[in-house]
């Protein structure tokens, strides 16, 4: 009996020193910070046309989940493999000069290590700009069961182009103030790239964003600061601010009311009624945008796209326009 009761108090000793030191080995960055915010020129035949008139894309990929995003599920390679076939497919025709990517995946389990970003670029675009928001070695999540825990994960947000990036900032927006510190500790950095394109001889800001989706509170202090961001550029360079805003203006007190309500910005996609981009399958909620200034850029057509069906669980938009 006392050998017994010995074996039951190691255990017990030993399980929270385990339990920590998981903790801190599974939240640990598996890549240097300098990874984190880099200028990617690529090998690949540039496909840039010779015209007046561009286009810009943004999407929250999903990391190609489709509509199994962030559900205990299995989700096969296969679904991987199909969705970004599916994407390729309906991009390539299109040719668009931008591509604004939110929750793209690097190298994580989730997604097979599969480079989406990279992947995506064969279509034709030797420039890229790589954010990266998430990087732990292990992330348990969803919670149950543990077969369907996302495990190590490198994602971010990234913007592909036809035309030379210059330079590119990672601003990480601010977060829940009041979450519980295990839940922060792996929880992903929202962000706002801000990427300087030389397009012909004039330099154009595309600022990439992708906002809180669950507490409204810090989703509208990071709305009001990419909106201060979007003005610091507005008066200077054609700048466009893209991205998943997770906020849709028909609900009351929406957080991306003080974007849509400034003076001389254009919104691409938003003629009354407007499309909705969340979620594919049924959109019933508008929570991407494309937003401009009017003064530097003149919006020729824009649209949601409905061609890449659920090969993620929103909706991308796309304009094309001229530079004034």
């Amino acid at each position: 009996m006392n050998r017994f009761f010995k074996i039951l108090a190691g255990i017990i000793l030993t399980l929270p020193i385990a339990l920590v030191g998981f903790f801190f080995w599974a939240s640990s960055s598996v890549y240097p910070e300098e990874e984190y915010d880099k200028i990617i020129q690529t090998k690949i035949e540039n496909l840039v046309k010779n015209d007046a008139i561009f286009t810009l894309m943004t999407y929250n990929i999903g990391y190609l989940s489709g509509m199994t995003n962030n559900l205990p599920i299995a989700k096969p390679k296969s679904l991987f493999d199909d969705n970004l076939a599916k994407v390729k497919a309906v991009l390539k025709p299109l040719k668009i000069d931008i591509l604004a990517f939110q929750e793209i995946d690097y190298a994580s389990a989730r997604s097979f290590d599969i480079n989406q970003q990279m992947e995506i670029a064969e279509l034709g675009y030797p420039f890229v700009a790589q954010t990266v928001n998430w990087d732990k070695r292990y992330l348990p999540f969803p919670y149950f069961p543990i077969s369907m825990h996302f495990g190590h994960i490198y994602s971010g947000q990234s913007v592909l182009s036809h035309f030379p990036v210059k330079s590119q900032k990672r601003i990480v927006l601010p977060a829940v103030d009041d979450a519980p510190f295990y839940w922060t500790t792996f929880y992903l950095d929202r962000l706002a790239q801000v990427v300087e394109i030389q397009i012909k001889d004039k330099t154009v800001i595309v600022i990439n964003v992708h906002l809180e989706a669950y507490d409204k509170p810090t989703r509208a202090i990071q709305t009001k600061e990419v909106l201060a961001l979007y003005n610091s550029y507005k008066n200077e360079y054609p700048t466009l601010l893209v991205g998943d805003f997770n906020s849709d203006i028909k609900f009351s007190d929406a957080s991306i009311a003080p974007i849509i309500n400034s003076p001389d910005i254009g919104i691409a996609a938003f003629n009354i009624p407007y499309g909705n981009t969340y979620n594919s399958i049924n959109p019933s909620e508008r929570i991407d945008y494309i937003f401009y200034n009017k003064k530097f850029i003149e919006e020729i057509g824009s649209r949601v796209l409905t061609e890449m069906g659920d090969a993620s669980d929103h909706l991308p938009l796309m304009i094309h326009f001229k530079l004034k």
